[in-house]
């Protein structure tokens, strides 16, 4: 397991996996007071958390399933990619895709944070790349099932 500096600004318990098996954990809301999202609204919410991520991962900020399928709000860039060398604090943009407006509270969870290993490449020039069956199909050229 990968120890990853973390400077917690918030009031909150540092974020922590609900259970062995869970692939991220939830980022809470680091706001002084509730914050309304009107239809459509989107907004930056800061959690207060500043971490150091190894080299060679990634931080992912995901959306929580049941924030969106009960309210519709989710985070706008998904996912949203943190890079190692960022060292600010990590903010959700939240987004509410429902016809109602949403508060959203102070220490509220608001996403979920997935750390993932990544590797950079280097390009190497070719006149033509080689060819595959699917070829340069692109959107739904598999099929609908």
């Amino acid at each position: 397991m990968q120890k990853v500096p973390i400077v917690n600004e918030s009031p909150y318990d540092l974020p922590e996996y609900a259970t062995s098996s869970s692939a991220g954990v939830d980022l809470r809301a680091a706001i002084s007071s509730e914050i309304t999202l009107a239809p459509l609204e989107r907004k930056v919410v800061g959690t207060g958390i500043k971490i150091a991520i190894p080299q060679g991962y990634e931080a992912q900020i995901r959306p929580r399933s049941g924030l969106s399928a009960k309210y519709g709000v989710t985070v706008l860039n998904s996912p949203g990619t943190i890079d190692a060398d960022y060292r600010g604090e990590i903010g959700v943009i939240l987004v509410n895709l429902s016809s109602e407006s949403y508060t959203l509270n102070p220490g509220e969870r608001i996403a979920q944070l997935v750390f993932s290993k990544v590797d950079q490449v280097e390009w190497k020039i070719e006149e033509n790349l080689e060819s595959t069956t699917r070829g340069e199909g692109g959107f739904g050229s598999t099929g609908k099932n």
